[in-house]
């Protein structure tokens, strides 16, 4: 995931470019090994796909030679290691007694067990002070993020494991898009009596349900009685069910804003880490043998947003399973 870049990944590019197509203020994360980082913030340059630095994405030299995350109130900064010229660079990690290379030095910095995820995935304000996404707090640290997005695995990392390691962490960056690791995150409950049904929805992750603010994660549940439909939480859009239906809302001047560059004020229906909450369901009278099916659905693009994008219907806009639990009752 950390190869695409603004010429790779489509939802990124579009999004971009709606928010200016003179400035490119995401090259900060999205672009971090610009040669011309400062010209592409201020306007005086884009992105050009000829560029090799522009066209690297997250490349693994920028985020193996950040030295130290500053923490800041809008975003937070990456600082990278400065590398002595005509010198082999010196790369930064979390093994001790590192192999050795001909093509770089290796050093063990306890930043990155600490911080150095927070450099992007932390948190972004805008202008107006209103938070765009929030991924982490000020007191987790790193070890977080890598114990499920880079699990120790089997082998090691290298062609030429000198130190014959029996594992390595994963540079996959497993996530939502990956069917069996997103299934990991949650836990769903079901329990239907009379004419009650209530969902139980448990963020096991360490992080809020909802970052992105293009993404939707929403609840679709239907009860069957004899092959037919005799109750959903929604009939075409599942923002109906405003208690099941979790993503962020913009508003500037009090009207309702998409993208949330320029918005002044924000509001989001979520899971914070590690929250449970139950949500309540009216039903026509359940009898034995109904049966209900609750599955939990993210949309990596929000149709809303897909609309201001022009972003033509595909696996970003369709609606895809993480979770789904089938009760029959008794």
């Amino acid at each position: 995931m950390h190869a695409k870049g603004y010429f790779t990944d489509t939802l990124h590019r579009k999004i971009a470019d709606k928010v200016s197509t003179k400035t490119y203020d995401c090259a900060r994360c999205h672009m971090p090994m610009a040669d011309n980082m400062d010209a592409l913030i201020n306007g005086e340059a884009r992105p050009d796909k000829n560029n090799k630095t522009h066209a690297d994405a997250v490349s693994c030299y920028f985020c193996h030679t950040i030295a130290y995350v500053k923490t800041a109130h809008k975003f937070n900064i990456n600082t990278k290691s400065r590398q002595a010229e005509n010198y082999k660079p010196t790369l930064y990690g979390r093994l001790n007694n590192p192999d050795e290379s001909d093509k770089h030095s290796s050093v063990n910095n306890p930043v990155y067990a600490k911080k150095v995820c927070m450099g992007c995935h932390s948190h972004k304000l805008n202008d107006n002070n209103v938070t765009v996404f929030r991924a982490m707090t000020k007191e987790q640290d790193s070890l977080s993020c890598i114990k499920c997005h880079m699990p120790e695995v089997e082998g090691g990392v290298e062609k030429m494991d000198k130190r014959a390691r029996g594992q390595h962490a994963s540079h996959k960056f497993l996530g939502i898009h990956d069917k069996e690791f997103r299934q990991k995150g949650v836990d769903l409950e079901v329990s239907a009596k009379d004419e009650h049904l209530t969902v139980t929805l448990t963020n096991k992750m360490e992080h809020p349900l909802i970052i992105q603010p293009a993404r939707a994660k929403f609840l679709k549940i239907t009860v069957l009685r004899n092959g037919k439909v005799i109750w959903q939480n929604f009939i075409n859009d599942p923002k109906e069910d405003k208690q099941g239906y979790f993503a962020y809302r913009f508003f500037k001047g009090g009207h309702p804003l998409i993208i949330p560059a320029e918005a002044t004020k924000g509001e989001v229906n979520n899971l914070a880490a590690m929250e449970t909450k139950t949500l309540s369901y009216k039903t026509p009278h359940l009898k034995k043998g109904d049966e209900v099916t609750v599955g939990l659905y993210v949309q990596l693009a929000k149709s809303d947003c897909a609309g201001v994008i022009d972003l033509k219907e595909n696996l970003l806009t369709q609606p895809q399973l993480i979770k789904e639990v089938k009760v029959v009752l008794p």
